[in-house]
Order: structure tokens, then C-alpha cells, then sequence
């Protein structure tokens, strides 16, 4: 079974052109490990598995057709993560490692949040949540620690939210808010109130999450990374709301900034001129049918590139495939949800649209059913 699983994930690697070092990078796992597998000396566990998937982009069960999922990983660890942040307010413990220990972690698990690797930040969140919530309580170094907890919150609701737990998500949010008034930093309010944005999405209650993130942009001066990512959320979030002015000019806003600033990941937030042409398109599907002709555009003339983390590539073609399919246009929307697979598989398949735009293309195009049937099995559409 090891030389099977290794050859499959050397013939992917192969087919996607990347050196064994490009996917140790990519995967965020040991080069010799990329080796040992490969070779067949080492049978890859779940979570080294799923990192190796995710960085090939494909599923997990391509690689390893015995493996039981991520989705039943996932779902399993969510009442760990749960009571790790059931009593945040009080001093439970000293921590157990130093506090460089509990950031080179959680700057791993912000690694995994951006490249859509939920089942890795899933085993992991429990115990990064306790380290930095008992650094925090020590009062030693008390603001770096407070900014983990945001951080490590941050990739643990990314894993709530996606997997539909959104109680649990909005209490992690909760743990973020708290956290960040410890810290003496604008811009980490701000990533909070980013991240927030998701309770109001969930909800439907978007001229609710519009308000909230209006205020978070008054509140108090802000670098121009924080400052051009609050305006692209609050551009999407303000279409979902039905206000296209405020939308288009939240949109400007980031653009302009955008423009004097390289593409970039801020305290776990990617924000440049690629960002926000992702959030044009994301701004024009929330608008509606009326508007998609918007996203077409950006998509005909431009596609994220390696500067862009892997779950926002794969939100990009996602946006896009529901343009495409509006359109008229069923074979691209097809093309661009396979692209959006490549790209961060676990994303795609806890994404509701591409759920409901393959089940759609599906019935459309019979005549290539097969391929459409295998993508819609996977994603869990029929």
C-alpha cells in the first residue's frame, strides 16, 4: 500500500510539475518525509496525507483510496476546540512550552488557514488555543501572547465556520474580541472585526455586518494593509446587503490603497492589488445577475497567480464559476470549479455554492456526465 500511495503522489507531483522541495514548501511537511513516502519507506498519516493532497490539489482519497475523510476529522475535534476556549477568561494553568514554541506553532497553523489545510488546524487548534490562552493569563510578554490567541482563534474558527459550526465560530470570535483588547494595537481590532464579518454573513444579516465594519474603518487610524482589507470586506458584505454605491466605493477605497502597496499577508490577511481584484469579482457575484458581466471581465483578462494564498485563488474561481454559469456558459463554470479544486481541495468542498453550481451544471450537461458525476460525488452533491 506505501508504494501505491507513493507513487501516486509522485506521479501528481510529476503532472503538476513541482520538485519534491516545491511540495515539502507547499505541503509544509519535511522534505525528507516527501522522500520517505515517495520511496514508499514511509506509510503518510492523516494529517501528513491530507498537507501532500491539499498542496497536489486534489482530495486526500485520490492519493489513499482507504482514507476515511477529513469532514469525520474535523467534525471530531470541533468539542475539543470547543472546551478549549470554554473557560478563556480565567487562569487555568501555567503553559506547558515557552512562548517561542507556541508561535513558531501558531505561525504554522496561520500557514494552514491560508492554504485551506482545515484538518491539520483542526488537530492542532485545541492545544495551540490552551498554550496561548495560559501565556496570555501568565501576564509575561502579555500583548504578543494576547495577539496568538487572536491568531490561533482565528485559524480555529476558520475550521468552525467552514464545517458549519457556526455557534462554535462565533464564539471563537468572542475569544478574538477579548484578546484584542489586551493588545494595544489598532490593527488587531481591526483583523477582528474582518474576521467578525463571518457572524453577519452566516446570519444573512448583511446591512447589520455593514454597520459593524463602517465603524471598525472610523475607529481609530489604521495601517494601510488593515485599513485596505476592512474596505474590500465591507465592499462585498455592503453588496450582499444590496447597496451597490457603498460597495463600489468601498471597492475604490481599497483599489487606491492597493496601488502603493505589494501584495502581502498582514496579521493573517492577504491584502494588494491581486486582493482586490479578487473581491471585484466577489463584489459583482454578491451583487447579482445584473452585475456578473463585472466579474466576467476580471476573470477574461487576469487569474491570481502564487501571491495569493491558496484559499483565496480557490474562492476566486469559485465567484467566477457562478458568473460563468449565470451567463449562460456551464463549460467554463465546469473549468473554473476544477481550477478552484486544484487549488485548495477542502476549500471547494465546504463552499455551498460550488456545492449547488455542480449540481447545476450537472443537469445541464448530460452529455459529459461521467467527469460532472465524479466532481459532484466528491463534493458531496448527489
Amino acid at each position: 500500500m506505501a508504494d501505491h500511495i507513493g507513487q501516486r503522489i509522485a506521479s501528481r507531483r510529476r503532472a503538476r510539475r513541482m520538485t519534491q522541495a516545491d511540495l515539502a514548501r507547499e505541503a509544509h511537511v519535511s522534505l525528507s518525509m516527501v522522500k520517505a513516502c515517495e520511496r514508499g519507506v514511509r506509510v503518510p498519516g492523516a494529517s501528513t496525507l491530507e498537507a501532500l493532497a491539499a498542496a497536489l490539489g486534489v482530495d486526500a482519497s485520490r492519493l489513499d483510496p482507504a482514507y476515511a475523510g477529513t469532514s469525520r476529522r474535523v467534525h471530531a475535534a470541533l468539542p475539543a476546540i470547543s472546551a478549549a476556549i470554554a473557560g478563556y477568561e480565567y487562569a487555568l494553568g501555567p503553559p506547558q512550552g515557552t512562548l517561542s514554541q507556541i508561535r513558531s506553532e501558531v505561525d504554522e497553523a496561520v500557514g494552514w488557514r491560508l492554504a485551506a489545510q482545515y484538518a491539520l488546524i483542526a488537530d492542532r487548534a485545541p492545544r495551540l488555543l490552551g498554550e496561548a490562552l495560559a501565556h496570555l493569563h501568565r501576564g509575561i510578554h502579555s500583548g504578543e501572547a494576547a495577539r496568538l490567541v487572536v491568531a490561533a482563534a482565528r485559524a480555529a474558527d476558520a475550521v468552525a465556520y467552514k464545517y458549519g459550526a457556526h455557534d462554535l465560530s462565533a464564539r471563537l470570535i468572542d475569544v478574538m474580541r477579548w484578546a484584542a483588547l489586551r493588545v494595544d494595537d489598532p490593527d488587531v481590532s481591526a483583523t477582528v472585526a474582518y474576521v467578525r464579518a463571518e457572524t453577519f454573513l452566516a446570519a444573512q444579516a448583511h446591512r447589520a455586518g455593514q454597520i459593524m465594519l463602517e465603524h471598525a474603518l472610523d475607529a481609530a487610524p489604521l495601517s494601510t494593509a488593515a485599513l485596505g482589507a476592512l474596505h474590500m470586506r465591507t465592499a462585498v458584505v455592503a453588496a450582499r446587503a444590496g447597496d451597490p454605491d457603498a460597495a463600489y466605493d468601498h471597492l475604490q477605497e481599497a483599489r487606491t490603497l492597493a496601488d502603493r502597496f505589494p501584495e502581502g499577508i498582514h496579521l493573517g490577511t492577504a491584502f494588494g492589488p491581486s486582493s482586490v481584484r479578487i473581491h471585484e469579482a466577489a463584489l459583482a457575484v454578491s451583487l447579482g445577475r445584473d452585475h456578473i458581466g463585472r466579474a466576467l471581465d476580471v476573470a477574461r483578462d487576469w487569474s491570481p497567480g502564487d501571491e495569493i494564498p491558496a484559499e483565496r485563488r480557490s474562492g476566486f474561481w469559485i465567484e467566477v464559476a457562478r458568473a460563468q454559469l449565470w451567463s449562460g456558459d456551464p463549460d467554463h463554470a465546469f473549468k473554473s470549479l476544477r481550477t478552484a479544486r486544484r487549488h485548495a481541495p477542502q476549500h471547494v468542498r465546504q463552499h455551498l455554492w460550488a456545492c449547488e453550481d455542480i449540481g447545476t451544471i450537472r443537469r445541464l450537461k448530460r452529455t459529459d456526465a461521467e467527469s460532472l458525476t465524479s466532481y459532484a460525488e466528491w463534493i458531496g452533491a448527489v
